[in-house]
């Protein structure tokens, strides 16, 4: 099993993206050959606004996730001192640092993400990252 964190905008283009972004998403979140690891940072990004805004099917898809998640990562002085270390080499924004940082704290085997290839988040050369918006595998 491929232990995976995805990024918070896959789980977005999951349920709220086009038929063919969406379908890039469902891909990676229905493959029984990974294991997903989930965050504290990962639920901040995605619960708030559609809970906010009470769409209710959105948040229902969004803890199924979490549910079915193999481990959930806390965080700690640990995780963001490697987000900080990873911001400050990358130029990444501070919320893309802590899922980077989750993700290498977690030891998992790759990073999905949405980014587009020529963003700081796919120059991370610490673990492996893969867009699904088109390839950027380290």
């Amino acid at each position: 099993m491929k232990r995976t964190y995805v990024d918070a905008n896959v789980l977005i283009a999951a349920f709220q993206g086009d038929k063919q972004v969406s379908q890039r998403a469902l891909q990676v979140l229905d493959d029984p050959d990974r294991m997903f690891v989930v965050s504290d940072y990962l639920r901040l990004e995605v619960l708030p606004k559609p809970t906010f805004h009470k769409r209710q099917e959105e948040i229902g898809f969004m803890r199924e996730v979490f549910e079915s998640a193999a481990e959930s990562l806390c965080t700690s002085s640990d995780l963001t001192g490697c987000a900080l270390a990873m911001a400050s080499k990358y130029d990444m924004t501070p919320i893309d640092a802590l899922h980077i940082g989750a993700a290498t704290v977690a030891g998992v085997d790759e990073f999905v993400t949405m980014e587009k290839p020529t963003k700081p988040i796919c120059r991370v050369k610490e673990i492996k990252v893969v867009s699904i918006h088109s390839e950027c595998s380290n």
